[in-house]
């Protein structure tokens, strides 16, 4: 991520609702960090903790990456996206001008992270924030086992497969969807538990579960069958036990282009060819 204070030349006009104090975040990448150096200039910079907004210049990797740090940093800044990458499901169109002023029609879409604690065979634990899903793969050529348990209760004493997941409303359109699982409207307080190939039993195709449920994941034969876990980005390799929340005293605002909110994206989704 990059930050470089900027006066804004010339300053913004004052006006009801539109911001005058934004902080821009780009992308690694050649075409986030060009338009990072043409936003910076034209609107100024500021860092993000005295932000009205942050904008986020890249795709939906960047995207997540920023909202994970401002709720590790508890910025309370909404974020509003540029598309500079490909698929920018989590962003708006890359266009530059009157960025104020389109700001200040956004619509907001508050999301709320998954908390995942992970347990490698070594006894070392690590938690880690997931805004798209949770997901475990096998390591090796093996099938993986996996026990799973919901609120406690043993729903599924084996499954073997490549992995599953758990995945957001604002993530079931992604992995969770490209592996068969049922996309989730945002408002819909469901959590998608979704197998990714599964061999046995090999009909299962997941469940949808209430947002407050707790699943925890078991890995059968660890030693055998190496598995590991990712919360988005996060990957932590040889792990025996995997649980998974939402955690809803946190949150994060994400600002959409009027007629472009992520609960219609989500929906426009489910009737894509």
């Amino acid at each position: 991520m990059t930050f470089s204070p900027i006066p804004a030349q010339p300053p913004l006009p004052a006006a009801q609702d539109v911001p005058t104090r934004i902080a821009f975040m780009a992308a690694p990448t050649e075409a986030a960090r060009h338009e990072f150096d043409r936003l910076a200039r034209q609107y100024g910079n500021v860092h993000p903790g005295e932000a009205e907004v942050i904008v986020c210049l890249g795709g939906d990797g960047f995207m997540l990456e920023t909202l994970r740090v401002v709720l590790e940093e508890n910025l309370k800044v909404p974020v509003y996206g540029m598309n500079c990458g490909s698929v920018g499901f989590l962003m708006n169109p890359m266009l530059e001008e009157d960025l104020p002023q389109r700001l200040a029609t956004t619509q907001a879409a508050q999301l709320h992270p998954l908390r995942m604690k992970a347990t490698q065979v070594s006894g070392e634990v690590f938690e880690a924030l997931a805004l798209n899903d949770v997901f475990l793969f096998r390591q090796t050529r093996q099938a993986a086992k996996l026990r799973v348990d919901v609120d406690g209760m043993v729903r599924m004493p084996e499954l073997i497969c490549d992995g599953a997941l758990v995945a957001t409303p604002a993530g079931s359109t992604a992995y969770n969807l490209s592996a068969h699982g049922p996309i989730v409207p945002l408002a819909g307080n469901m959590l998608p538990l979704t197998p990714i190939c599964p061999f046995r039993p090999r009909r299962w195709r997941g469940a949808l579960l209430p947002s407050t449920a707790h699943v925890g994941f078991t890995i059968l034969e660890h030693e055998k069958r190496p598995v590991a876990a990712v919360a988005d980005s996060i990957e932590i390799r040889d792990v025996v036990s995997v649980h998974v929340h939402e955690d809803r005293s946190l949150a994060v605002t994400v600002l959409f282009d009027p007629g472009q909110t992520l609960s219609e994206r989500i929906t426009a989704e489910q009737f894509s060819a």
